[in-house]
């Protein structure tokens, strides 16, 4: 997560959450030959992959557009936790692929499966990959074992069979895209070599599929993630200037090697993953879409997953509050500039993820999910639910939930035109949507600082290790987002001075939180109110209990109007240009300040934060 303005793509964050996003820890087990990084290449020639079942081009509708074939698409489902479940440290590259497929607690999938997404409602389905499961690339060798090719074939065609538009991609992987971000320059080139290799293999396995089958180039991480550590250790140097030309650099070389490979991969929808799939980086200028030998194929893949603590397995359950409306709406909106440009849009995963096993939905669930699609169905976006078997059951029994079931089977394009034509849903839709956001409350409790822009208030963002206890993380003062029972105590800020703020746990579920999985001090409109103040922490206190900090923070504004200091921010490595701190010197100063492994941070009941809030030292 590397900032908290709007959502991060799932992101990042995902990485963090296996229950939202089918993340893991890499095996640690590489051979490091080559400074820090992975064995070089072995150059081994890339196999005939070719399918043995298709192998005449079906039928391909060349004269559709992908804005066309976004619509059709519809509202889709992930296979999520399935075939893109990495291997663990003790597991080879040769196993049956059914070992992988279920590793990350799903069952077998089966035509029932697919078959059952059809019958709720859902046009399309999002087959998340990870193809180094069968991949010895530690090693330098970039073949795919052909049981694994075989196997997501099988299962392509099982949703095919179900008459659903079907993506597959290269899904996070176990993290192998941090070599694009090696300091060694023969590493990085490897990178690329094991990329065109992947979909060398992949494109030329379904080149004879039709229109209905489309590949994406990647997950969240062709964006900052390309400076991952967890397996390529020298990486995480690039700059955000460097991410985004690195990450034309592979989405061309992914739309290339495609459309080389012939058949009717010569004309493939194509989906290219946004900068982190976010929002707000991919509509940043420096994010350019490739070019392409065919014409209106590509689309173009961001995700949606805010607001976080709402979305995520955390317990906020309420939402709905006019900001939150008025977030939605405006960002959603912000990709109507692609598909004026003729790509169609697609979000990739979103969802809201309940911390309880059962299905049970979370408070205002049904509104988020209703504003939501409406946005998506007004704006021509295909929307694809993230959903690891919570509310879906894969068994063919379908949505656990009534409700769900009910809403999601409305929501089908066959059954929203039965009796009204698409202007006219539009219409009903557009008013819907304004006639929600005028009506919403300001805040769901009684806070004067929320939304005012005459005021400051100093709180502390957390979200604590395992993603289950939040509040209010973000640019922006959201104490509505906040888990049940977790009392907080923030302070105004009235000018320079010494300030506390605090949150108490013992009132949630579980009675305390555990470590951090990122955490900082906010300030609402500090750069407006109080410009070039700086944070200087004097004292943090856990169970009363006072905390030696590891390093020293420094105080920047990612939006330029909240002041903030990480407290901890693992997704940041290296210090921003316009970052300040208290003494002047920005010198040795960290995103991360605290060693969140100590024993005194696994069971906090109280967390406070006293810090010292004023113009640098002279």
């Amino acid at each position: 997560m590397k900032q908290f303005k709007h959502i991060l793509s799932a992101g990042i964050m995902l990485a963090a959450a296996l229950s939202l996003a089918g993340c893991s820890r890499t095996p640690k087990a590489f051979v490091e030959k080559r400074a820090n990084g992975l064995a070089p290449s072995q150059h081994v020639k890339v196999p005939d992959t070719q399918s043995t079942l298709v192998t005449q081009d079906q039928a391909f509708d060349t004269s559709l557009t992908s804005v066309e074939v976004v619509r059709r698409m519809g509202n889709g489902i992930n296979l999520s936790n399935t075939m893109e479940a990495y291997r663990s440290a003790d597991m080879t590259t040769t196993l049956d692929p059914s070992v992988y497929e279920t590793s990350w607690g799903q069952p077998v999938t089966t035509q029932t499966t697919m078959d059952s997404y059809k019958a709720a409602g859902f046009d399309s389905v999002r087959i998340p990959v990870a193809w180094t499961n069968a991949m010895n690339y530690e090693n330098g060798d970039y073949t795919i074992n052909t049981s694994y090719l075989d196997r997501v074939e099988e299962i392509v065609n099982y949703a095919l069979n179900a008459d659903l538009y079907v993506i597959i991609n290269d899904h996070w992987d176990g993290g192998w895209w941090g070599m694009f971000g090696s300091a060694t320059p023969e590493t990085r080139e490897d990178a690329f070599e094991l990329y065109t290799a992947m979909w060398k293999q992949v494109a030329n396995r379904f080149m004879h599929y039709g229109d209905h089958l489309l590949f994406a180039g990647g997950n969240e991480e062709i964006g900052r993630r390309l400076n991952d550590v967890n397996v390529c250790t020298d990486s995480g140097r690039m700059t955000d200037d460097e991410c985004y030309a690195q990450a034309q650099k592979i989405n061309q070389t992914f739309v290339d090697v495609v459309r080389k490979t012939g058949g009717n991969n010569s004309q493939r929808f194509l989906l290219i993953p946004g900068f982190g799939t976010d929002i707000g980086t991919t509509v940043d200028p420096r994010f350019v879409m490739p070019t392409d030998t065919a014409q209106n194929k590509l689309m173009i893949e961001v995700h949606y997953y805010s607001p976080w603590g709402f979305c995520s397995g955390n317990s906020v359950n309420k939402w709905g509050t006019k900001k939150e409306y008025t977030d939605m709406n405006e960002w959603l909106s912000k990709m109507d500039s692609f598909t004026k440009k003729g790509y169609g849009v697609v979000i990739g995963e979103w969802g809201v993820i309940s911390t309880k096993k059962d299905g049970t939905k979370k408070d205002d669930m049904l509104a988020y999910c209703t504003n939501f699609l409406d946005l998506c169905d007004i704006h021509n976006f295909s929307p694809q639910l993230w959903d690891i078997s919570l509310f879906f059951m894969r068994d063919g029994t379908g949505f656990a939930d009534k409700e769900l079931k009910d809403f999601f089977l409305s929501r089908s394009p066959k059954v929203q035109l039965a009796n009204t034509s698409e202007a006219e849903l539009t219409a009903l839709q557009i008013a819907a949507v304004a006639e929600r956001e005028a009506n919403a409350p300001l805040t769901f409790i009684d806070n004067s600082f929320v939304g005012a822009t005459d005021k400051s208030v100093a709180w502390i963002m957390y979200n604590s290790q395992p993603f289950d206890i939040f509040y209010s993380v973000g640019d922006v003062y959201s104490p509505d987002s906040c888990t049940e029972g977790l009392v907080p105590t923030d302070v105004e800020i009235t000018g320079e001075g010494d300030y506390t703020v605090s949150l108490d746990f013992t009132g949630t579920a579980q009675g305390f939180a555990r470590s951090f999985g990122f955490s900082a001090i906010g300030i609402s409109n500090g750069e407006i109110l109080f410009p070039g103040y700086t944070i200087q922490i004097l004292e943090m206190r856990v169970n009363d209990q006072p905390v030696r900090m590891a390093s020293k923070g420094f105080t920047n504004a990612d939006d330029r109007i909240c002041t903030r200091m990480n407290i901890y921010n693992e997704w940041v490595n290296t210090v921003p240009e316009e970052a300040r701190s208290y003494d002047g010197s920005t010198e040795r100063k960290r995103a991360i300040i605290v060693n969140r492994d100590l024993d005194i941070f696994q069971e906090m009941k109280t967390l406070s934060i006293t810090f010292h809030y004023g113009l640098p030292q002279q």
